[in-house]
């Protein structure tokens, strides 16, 4: 392999290491929040803000919404002026808004009006990132490439759950949760130099060798061999209204629906839940947070390569994908037994570390499941609709996700002193989420059936 990737080129894993950065920036950026929130709901008193568990998630459901109701602009837009620049302005729309949250005081209103906008910057990171990956791999590397884009979601997380603590304890409490605000929404700016840098399209980038390019397009059904004369590939313009008429477009939506929420819980409420559960404080939070979005790396990587694994053995592209995400949702099963686990009485000290042990593997089982579910885009629809139907299925998992966001805000203050029952329910939710998605996007796309007339 490697004296293969020497004689073909590497740029192309340039560019995936570029869209795994702008991914860690991103979900860094947006999971400041979550390790604030026990600092925005304590009481006024004890120098909070006095938030209800119900405020927190009318903030982030109010992001979430935005998020996905931007999505599918944003997929339409970027088909349109491309993915260098289309990806360039989202994360500068993202980064100037998540800096603005530093100034809002405690003023619910106006983190809902300033969250949303963050949203709307960051709703154009995955179609862009997923439309270049179309642009730059083989069908059988995109699942791979795509899985290392994607673990940027758990470094952020990383990043944040180490960063977040710091600035708090080293700020004090009142400056602290400005200051995390404004660090990690400046650092979108410095990723920009590097973006224009050593990006163009491959039918204009002239660090990319003839081979390298021509192996890219190796297995394109559109046999795009030659370069474009006027280096517009990821322009081309496409029927937008046309797509919700193919039953792949609902397959995705339901796809994103079902799974994407679930995400969203780890990335908003797991610090509420150790804290509630275990008694955490927010340093004790610090760690067992990084280790469960750690293990989530491995899960992007891993499952991303395993369609690749069986494609050269030879199965088909459709069947290798689906295969690998049946065999995948089986593993959030094991996230029943969190609460069991979990039980104190039981276990005593190990309860949180076993606990944690089974929520690192639902989070790694979400994130591989991911890193395939993007490629069925690429797998059935041309390049130039890439952009826009990955937008619709992002809508389709912001959409779930405001759904989980509320349900489980509204759970954890019904269950006020009880949290035990109400994550027993968010993770009963997220154990059966992924297998019941796979049959839905299997009845509705029973084999592969790529689109051809658009």
């Amino acid at each position: 392999m490697n004296q293969l990737n020497q004689k073909i080129g590497r740029y192309r894993w340039v560019i995936a290491t570029l869209l795994l950065f702008a991914t860690t920036i991103n979900y860094m950026d947006r999971q400041v929040i979550s390790y604030l929130k026990e600092f925005f709901c304590s009481p006024v008193v004890k120098g909070g803000f006095g938030w209800t568990n119900t405020d927190f998630a009318f903030i982030t459901s109010f992001f979430t919404a935005f998020y996905a109701g931007m999505t599918i602009i944003a997929g339409w837009v970027i088909d349109r002026i491309g993915t260098k620049l289309g990806l360039a302005l989202s994360l500068i729309i993202w980064s100037i808004f998540g800096m603005l949250n530093a100034f809002a005081g405690s003023v619910i209103a106006l983190h809902v009006a300033i969250r949303s906008l963050f949203g709307v910057g960051e709703a154009g990171n995955f179609p862009a990132s997923i439309k270049t990956v179309a642009e730059w791999f083989p069908k059988r590397e995109r699942a791979l490439a795509t899985g290392i884009f994607n673990s940027g979601s758990n470094l952020g997380a990383m990043l944040a759950a180490l960063f977040v603590p710091w600035c708090m304890v080293t700020y004090g409490v009142q400056l602290g949760w400005k200051m995390a605000f404004i660090f990690t929404g400046g650092v979108g700016f410095f990723w920009l130099i590097f973006w224009f840098w050593l990006y163009d399209a491959p039918s204009k980038q002239k660090r990319l060798s003839k081979t390298e390019y021509q192996y890219i397009h190796s297995d394109d059904e559109e046999d795009v061999l030659i370069k474009p004369v006027n280096g517009d590939e990821d322009k081309a313009k496409v029927p937008w209204g046309r797509l919700f008429s193919y039953r792949q477009t609902w397959s995705f939506f339901i796809g994103k629906f079902m799974t994407d929420g679930i995400w969203w819980f780890y990335l908003f409420w797991l610090p509420d839940y150790l804290h509630k559960q275990f008694g955490m404080t927010k340093a004790e939070v610090m760690w067992p947070t990084f280790i469960v979005y750690g293990v989530a790396i491995f899960g992007s990587v891993f499952g991303g390569s395993i369609p690749m694994f069986m494609m050269k053995r030879g199965m088909p592209v459709y069947k290798a994908r689906m295969t690998s995400m049946f065999l995948i949702s089986l593993f959030p099963l094991t996230v029943l037994l969190t609460q069991y686990f979990g039980n104190v009485a039981v276990f005593g000290t190990h309860a949180s570390t076993l606990a944690i042990a089974v929520i690192c593997i639902g989070a790694a089982a979400h994130q591989a499941w991911s890193a395939n579910m993007f490629t069925t885009v690429s797998d059935m629809f041309p390049k130039k609709s890439i952009g826009s139907v990955t937008g619709i299925g992002a809508m389709a998992g912001g959409l779930g996700g405001v759904f989980i966001q509320q349900l489980v805000g509204r759970l954890t203050d019904f269950y006020s002193s009880t949290p035990q029952i109400a994550y027993g329910i968010m993770f009963m939710v997220c154990s059966f989420a992924y297998l019941i998605a796979w049959f839905l996007m299997k009845i509705l796309v029973p084999r592969h059936s790529p689109i051809t007339d658009l």
